[in-house]
């Protein structure tokens, strides 16, 4: 057995990747400082011999002894990334800084959870790994953008000056059950919006696209992208090529939810993307690895969750 550490592992995806990982028989340190993440999201998995919590900024150097580590703590979407952007900045730059310090010092593998922001406002689509992105450095978003650049330079000098073993995903939209309700995402929002008969609220024409990953699948393909031969350091797109419109997932939801729900139109926020679209060639050939779950299936467990959690 071995000794895994995951950071924001109480969080919406480090939870679900703590359920796999203790799944295979592996030990888990989960370290989150919650600002994000949620006790509820690991209240199942406390008690177990197997599991263990530790209170914890990545800011701040860490001493413990694991075999790997996946770096997953940052907060994900725009609500929170913006509510303190230094902080934001700090995640994952101190963050990358302090976990690449552990692993070079254990001598052990390392996977960041990177994004498809660091493509920022594409101009090329589908998105390729070997795209360099259009990214706004001064911009809003760009607290998390930059940072989540930051790290993978980070990762890969790193790797080049002390030979750490590294893997690097950038993770495209991922849903699922345990997503917050207030992290302002367009998936929970609307679903949220609809579960209490309010109106739906798209942010631009509604012609925008986003690729959506069930989140089972996105945990799958990460274990893959750990498990894969030392060579294969990444980055890697992990995500669903469905693209979908704003529009078009917010009647689906509507439809899902059996609401009476109508849409509203707001202006698109500053540096937006218009489109977001993963090319998994890459996945596909290095880890055996495509989506499985249809948006249709994923919604419909996700609501079921929403369902259940505003009816406490």
């Amino acid at each position: 057995m071995s000794d895994v550490l995951v950071t924001g592992g109480s969080g919406f995806l480090g939870s679900h990747l703590c359920d796999a990982l203790l799944s295979r028989g592996q030990n888990v340190l989960c370290l989150d400082n919650f600002f994000t993440g949620s006790k509820s999201n690991i209240a199942h998995l406390l008690g177990r011999p197997d599991f263990e919590l530790m209170r914890h900024d990545v800011t701040l150097p860490l001493q413990v002894e694991v075999q790997s580590i996946y770096n997953l703590a940052c907060p994900a979407s725009p609500v929170h990334y913006q509510h303190d952007p230094i902080q934001t900045t700090k995640t994952s730059v101190h963050g990358a800084i302090n976990m690449l310090g552990l692993a070079k010092r254990l001598n052990v593998r390392i996977l960041q959870a990177s994004t498809s922001e660091v493509y920022g406002d594409p101009e090329v689509h589908p998105q390729k790994e070997d795209y360099w992105g259009r990214v706004n450095p001064i911009g809003p978003r760009s607290c998390y953008d930059e940072g989540k650049r930051c790290a993978e330079t980070l990762f890969f000098d790193y790797h080049r000056q002390s030979a750490v073993d590294i893997k690097v995903m950038r993770i495209f939209n991922t849903y699922g059950p345990r997503m917050n309700p207030n992290d302002g995402r367009v998936v929970s929002n609307f679903i949220v919006q609809a579960l209490s008969g309010q109106d739906l609220t798209i942010y631009g024409d509604g012609t925008q696209t986003r690729s959506f990953c069930y989140v089972d699948d996105l945990i799958i393909g990460m274990v893959a992208l750990m498990d894969s031969p030392a060579e294969f350091t990444g980055p890697v797109n992990i995500g669903n090529p469905f693209e979908c419109s704003m529009l078009e997932l917010a009647e689906r939801i509507v439809q899902l939810v059996g609401s009476k729900s109508q849409i509203e139109f707001h202006p698109l926020p500053q540096d937006d993307p218009l489109q977001r679209c993963p090319d998994i060639t890459l996945a596909k050939q290095n880890l055996d690895w495509s989506p499985k779950v249809s948006l249709e299936d994923g919604l419909k467990e996700t609501v079921a969750w929403f369902r259940h959690i505003l009816a406490k």
